[in-house]
Order: structure tokens, then C-alpha cells, then sequence
């Protein structure tokens, strides 16, 4: 499958595919990886190209176009509310990891903030050195899916509303989809548009997805993916 290896800065590439990206962190001892992709599945063989470093892997959550290569990896880290959701995986793999950890690569350490919404286990991952939140697919500029089994759009919004707490640490966000970076003021607009349509402010339109039928509510930064059988 074809992909593109795009160095972000000194000790940071991106491996994009058409539509997901997983991010290379490098630290002094080791490098994290950030999701394993969807067609590519040799995520493990492209980042040791990059780096001569050992590479440990951590799941922002479980959906399959995040878990491509997790099977190349002795093990991964997610957080336990995805058990469910990473159907693709070998969980006797899964190391979990829980709210507020911290996982240091030497020298370069990612707080774990679990935000559940778009998946239970969903994660974001703040790189407090480099003042960068890695927010998977909770925080982006394009179609946000909550619609289908265990999502959950109020979650999700007080999900927007926990990261809003957070501010202060971090100046850019780099998620999975969608242009990269965002200013870390997009989240805000983002909580804000996400409030309105809680509020049943913004209406949304029928839609088909994966010929599942749900409720698309565009508010121009980004779309809400919503399931038409569920309530807000």
C-alpha cells in the first residue's frame, strides 16, 4: 500500500496514508508509535527505517483503520475500556494504560487523557515537552463518527469539555484525520459547535455510512457523524 513518511520536526515523522496518519515520537531511549494505520501492515519495518531505536506502539483506540500493523509488535498499549473494540488484535498483547499515565520514551513523555465519546477507550496523548496533543479522531477538521455500537455523543462532548482543561499545555493539535496541525483554539470552537448541537441548535441531515443510516449535522469547522436511532 502506498504511503508517505513526512518529517514533522527533528525527532517527529508522520507515516500518511490517503486518509489516517500514524505519528513517530522519538525520545533518548526509544520512539512511541501512534497507531499502526489501516492498509499498511508494516508500521513496525517503516519506523525502524526511520530510527535505530526500539519503537513501542500505543492505540489511540481500537477502530481498524488505527490497528493495521499491531500485529508486527510484541505488544501494544490501550487503554482497557477498548477491549471490545480492537476485535482485530491479539489482546493478550495489550498492555492497558489508565487516565493520567505517563509514558516516557526518555526524555519526551506522553500524558495519557482518556476521552471517551468516540470510542469508551479512546485516548489523547499530550506531548508535554513539545506542547503537542495527539488526539486521534476525538478532535479534528472532518467527519467525526458517533454513530454505531458504544458511541456516545455526550461523552463525547464532556470529553471536549475535560481536554478544554488541559489549555494550557499544549499549543497545536494533531490528530489522525483532517488537516494537521490545528491551533489549539480549534478546540474550543470545536466544544462550542459540539454544545449547540446537544442543544439541538445546529439540525443535521439523513445520511448513509457504510450502509448504516445516520444524521450528518455539518458545523462548518467539522461534521458530527450521528446515529439516527439515537438521542442526543
Amino acid at each position: 500500500m502506498e504511503y508517505e513518511i513526512i518529517q514533522m520536526d527533528e525527532h517527529t515523522w508522520r507515516i500518511q496514508e490517503d486518509m489516517v496518519r500514524c505519528f513517530l515520537l522519538e525520545g533518548e531511549e526509544k520512539a512511541f508509535l501512534i497507531d499502526s494505520g489501516m492498509h499498511i501492515s508494516n508500521a513496525d519495518e517503516i519506523a525502524e527505517s526511520i530510527i535505530d531505536k526500539p519503537v513501542e506502539l500505543i492505540n489511540t483506540h481500537g477502530d481498524r483503520d488505527h490497528v493495521g500493523s499491531n500485529a508486527k509488535f510484541d505488544h501494544f498499549y490501550m487503554h482497557t475500556a477498548e477491549l471490545y473494540n480492537c476485535k482485530d488484535c491479539d489482546m493478550s498483547k495489550m498492555i492497558p494504560i489508565q487516565d493520567g499515565e505517563i509514558l516516557d520514551a526518555g526524555g519526551r513523555k506522553l500524558k495519557v487523557i482518556h476521552i471517551p465519546g468516540h470510542t469508551e477507550g479512546s485516548i489523547a496523548l499530550l506531548d508535554i515537552r513539545n506542547r503537542i496533543l495527539y488526539s486521534g479522531d476525538t478532535v479534528q477538521d472532518g467527519d467525526i463518527f458517533l454513530f454505531g455500537i458504544h458511541r456516545n455523543f455526550n461523552a463525547y462532548v464532556m470529553s471536549l469539555k475535560r481536554l478544554l482543561s488541559f489549555m494550557d499545555e499544549f499549543d497545536f493539535i494533531c490528530s489522525n484525520h483532517g488537516t494537521i496541525p490545528l491551533p489549539a483554539s480549534f478546540l474550543s470552537l470545536l466544544y462550542e459547535k459540539a454544545v449547540e448541537v446537544q442543544k439541538g441548535d445546529i439540525k443535521g441531515m439523513d445520511d448513509m455510512k457504510f450502509g448504516h443510516p445516520i444524521t450528518r449535522v455539518d458545523v462548518n469547522i467539522a461534521s458530527f457523524l450521528l446515529d439516527q436511532k439515537k438521542s442526543l
